[in-house]
């Protein structure tokens, strides 16, 4: 089944049911599968976008981004979701990168997009929320006049089947590019009905989320509401606790994904209003481990909630969790595979490790990716042969160990990218910033343990000679280049950095200083 048309039977059961709640806005069902039929329909007929083409949403959490995605889906389009804090030179590389066709966004990102869109002639439309003719140019239209443009409405039959290609997910890479993963319909509907059933969630379910939609796990907060026909609260970020709290109980809300910065804003509340949990069925968390008080804490604010601690990755969505049941027992633990998947820790060969050693983690199952868009050589690093001839697995790059009983315990990572925020952040890309940046000799950028963030990026910096920084200005240059989540917290300057034989710079040594452990030269 393609995903798009779990929006259309979502629509059919429940068409009064409210889909979205965001921007002081009740959607449902009907109405947002309705828009994404105008928006298909407009595609089709007034860009000529064919199966497979790629389109961007270049958007803030928003229900037109919804509508986006799914109306993409129903035009046989393969969608990407870009934060909107994306700098033009990052867009423009991702519109390239896939050569995207189509892009929409909204009036306040109109000038980054334009930028970014003059640099790519693949794109041929520009779609505009919150515009109107006067701000439009060139091949840019208003989102509304987009929609009710007059043109035949499409068929009943789907563009395309459920082995095609649907999404893109932009994810840093060592190289300092992003990487555009490759996900099916297939992939999609595997990880989302997986997900849904250990959660044991339910069309009934009110989901609050604050993640971004460019985050897959935000992504799937929408994905699996609509695949059952639940109704999803959407706000833009967690940056106001004492806004977004209330929200639990008035509207009613069962379910509330979380990252560890998150946690630890919520844990930290001296006036937490026990009414905001009492709803609340269960709290899942992805992205870092969340410390042992933390869950303890969570739990004594939300008793009515089952908590969650989930591993995962873009490339395959979602790994491990955590039943709740053993979380007293083990809270240290991602947990076991997920339903209809197999996970073991490997030797450098992909051979199944013994309990209590240490490897890398394999994941086998119809969530793994296709692969790196335009990437062969990433791909084959990470999709390498299974134990039968028909398959590929998926070799995450992160180290973990088992124990007797099979839980997984996380490591740490094969490679430099840092997670922070939830977000990953490759070193390499802040260094290319930092670099840029007139004085700037020397430069490496790790990860710093942080109670909130995960990681807080450091820059270690050395300076050419006869120059003169201070940290506000390494700060503020990185502020103007890159999204907020990849701005270093902190800025350290040395006279210069450890260095290997041939001249590298040692940031494995640096990493490992920042966690208080030896380095490895």
């Amino acid at each position: 089944m393609r995903f798009e048309q779990y929006l259309a039977r979502s629509a059919g059961a429940r068409p009064q049911h409210a889909a979205l709640v965001c921007a002081g806005r009740r959607i449902d069902y009907a109405t947002l599968h309705g828009d994404a039929e105008r928006l298909a329909a407009a595609l089709v007929h007034d860009t000529g976008l064919a199966p497979g083409e790629r389109c961007i949403a270049f958007l803030d959490n928003r229900p037109e981004t919804a509508a986006a995605v799914f109306g993409i889906l129903r035009a046989g389009g393969v969608f990407s979701v870009i934060n909107p804090s994306t700098k033009a030179d990052k867009l423009a590389y991702v519109l390239a990168n896939c050569e995207a066709s189509v892009l929409v966004t909204q009036a306040s990102l109109l000038p980054v997009a334009r930028a970014a869109a003059a640099q790519v002639p693949s794109v041929r439309r520009i779609v505009v929320v919150e515009a109107d003719a006067a701000q439009c140019q060139g091949g840019e239209v208003p989102w509304q006049a987009f929609l009710d443009a007059p043109v035949p409405a499409l068929g009943p039959q789907p563009r395309g089947i459920d082995i095609d290609l649907a999404m893109l997910v932009y994810t840093s890479g060592s190289t300092g590019r992003p990487k555009g993963v490759m996900m099916t319909h297939r992939n999609m509907v595997h990880a989302a009905a997986s997900i849904t059933q250990y959660l044991e969630a339910s069309p009934d379910d009110v989901v609050l989320s604050v993640l971004p939609l460019s985050f897959d796990y935000g992504l799937y907060q929408l994905l699996m509401a609509v695949r059952m026909g639940a109704t999803l609260v959407l706000e833009k970020s967690f940056a106001f606790p004492q806004k977004i709290l209330p929200m639990l109980a008035s509207e009613g809300v069962t379910a509330f994904p979380l990252v560890p910065t998150m946690a630890a804003l919520i844990v930290q509340l001296r006036n937490f209003d026990p009414a905001w949990a009492r709803s609340v069925r269960y709290l899942t968390n992805t992205a870092a481990a969340l410390p042992p008080a933390h869950i303890e804490r969570l739990q004594a604010l939300f008793p009515g909630a089952r908590v969650y601690s989930m591993y995962g990755m873009t490339e395959s969505k979602r790994c491990t969790w955590l039943p709740p049941a053993e979380l007293a027992r083990r809270p240290d633990s991602v947990g076991i595979a997920i339903p209809n998947t197999e996970v073991w820790v490997a030797d450098d060969a992909g051979r199944p490790l013994p309990p209590g050693s240490t490897g890398e983690l394999v994941v086998r199952g119809g969530h793994v990716m296709q692969g790196y868009w335009g990437d062969p050589e990433a791909t084959a690093r990470a999709l390498r042969p299974g134990r039968h001839p028909w398959e590929r697995v998926l070799h995450t790059g992160d180290l973990f160990r088992m124990d007797e009983e099979g839980f997984l315990y996380f490591v740490g990572r094969k490679d430099d990218i840092i997670k922070s925020r939830g977000e990953k952040v490759s070193p390499k890309e802040v260094e290319n910033v930092l670099y840029a940046l007139p004085g700037v000799r020397e430069a490496a950028v790790v990860g710093v343990p942080d109670e909130v963030l995960g990681r807080a990026l450091k820059a270690i910096i050395a300076v050419e000679d006869g120059h003169a920084l201070a940290a506000r200005d390494v700060v503020a240059h990185c502020a103007r280049h890159l999204e907020d989540y990849m701005v270093p917290r902190l800025v350290e300057f040395r006279p210069e950095l450890p260095k290997s034989a041939n001249g590298k710079i040692r940031r494995a040594d640096l990493q490992a200083e920042a966690e208080g452990r030896a380095g490895p030269g």
